[in-house]
């Protein structure tokens, strides 16, 4: 509890993130804050906090067990940044700390942007089969604005090494499965394997955000984007990788879970070749090599819910139904070497 009985959520002490803001940014707060957990992310955790008045959102690392080099606050408060004045809807941030003696670890705050991350099937039915239609080609078209954004321009020309990005990504989340590889998982070394035997040529780098999908995104009552959130794993690479990943979450390989959104399966939004069609003509881009970046999004989604799963046999997850993630992971694998065998 705090000096005002408000129970602090986990991970976040309430009194001690008051303190710092005040002292950080005076007049900000005219009250003693309250906070909760928002519900959804799976990775940082995510908090909306209160005094009474305004509203904002503090990001911070996961509890207890952190892979190398995820979860970097500094590059995420750093790309939200950086976009504010681009054509790519994101919160304003107010402010980060990188000392982790004020609440445990680093976190930087930003405004509370209005808007819902559609997550289910339901909730879009409920709007209809044409305002789902025009979300769902908004998430399309806010991904090509992204990756229009000219990364110099942006002052994001030092965010990543774009050359040698795939082979990079390959290594990466190699690293991240070894770091959290606690069981047998049939399949998966031989789809790294068969990965790094193909990788693609890139196309010109961009910034990509990592993990783009619909649940990802806010859209207010007009079905407008308001934000782009949870920029963790952003840097500067291969824009192939982000389209790939939304065709990945709307996965055969993934039905029925309850970890991963169902939104795909509402009427009115697009199928995988709509998806692509609609991206390969308003960004002008080659998705002709576009299975293999699915397979490298069927082998990071397993190693990211792999992690997430580690944690939580661990004790260190904060939120619901995190029993049940690691039961996805080996269709995901599956998923990955049947897309890449064309089936």
């Amino acid at each position: 509890m705090g000096e005002t009985g408000v129970a602090n959520p986990p991970g976040l002490d309430l009194r001690r993130l008051g303190e710092y803001l005040e002292q950080a940014r005076p007049g900000m707060l005219s009250g003693p804050l309250a906070g909760e957990v928002i519900a959804g992310g799976r990775s940082n955790l995510t908090y909306s906090v209160t005094d009474g008045g305004g509203r904002w959102v503090v990001r911070r690392p996961p509890l207890g067990h952190v892979l190398p080099t995820a979860h970097d606050m500094g590059r995420e408060h750093r790309v939200v940044s950086a976009l504010a004045d681009t054509p790519v809807p994101v919160p304003r941030t107010v402010l980060l700390c990188q000392d982790t003696e004020v609440i445990g670890a680093p976190f930087y705050v930003m405004e509370y942007v209005e808007g819902v991350p559609y997550r289910s099937a339901e909730q879009l039915d409920a709007l209809g089969p044409v305002r789902t239609g025009a979300i769902a080609a908004s998430m399309i078209d806010t991904l090509v604005d992204l990756h229009a954004v000219d990364p110099a321009s942006a002052g994001l020309a030092d965010f990543g090494r774009p050359e040698g990005f795939l082979e990079r990504q390959l290594r990466r989340w190699r690293k991240q499965l070894e770091a959290s590889r606690s069981r047998e998982l049939p399949g998966i070394d031989k789809l790294h394997e068969r990965l790094g035997a193909e990788v693609p040529d890139s196309p010109e780098p961009t910034v990509v955000h990592g993990d783009y999908r619909l649940d990802n995104l806010l859209v207010d009552a007009d079905d407008e984007i308001t934000a782009v959130l949870d920029w963790e794993m952003s840097t500067l690479g291969d824009p192939l990788t982000d389209l790939a990943l939304i065709i990945t979450y709307s996965s055969a390989a993934l039905a029925g879970s309850s970890m991963v959104s169902n939104a795909h399966t509402a009427e009115g939004y697009p199928d995988a070749d709509e998806i692509i069609a609609r991206y390969a003509e308003r960004s002008g881009r080659d998705v002709s090599s576009l299975d293999w970046y699915v397979g490298l999004a069927f082998f990071k989604l397993a190693v990211i819910l792999e992690g997430i799963h580690y944690r939580h046999s661990k004790g260190q997850t904060v939120g619901d139904d995190f029993d049940r993630i690691g039961d996805v992971v080996p269709y995901l694998v599956d998923g990955g070497l049947r897309y890449l065998d064309g089936a």
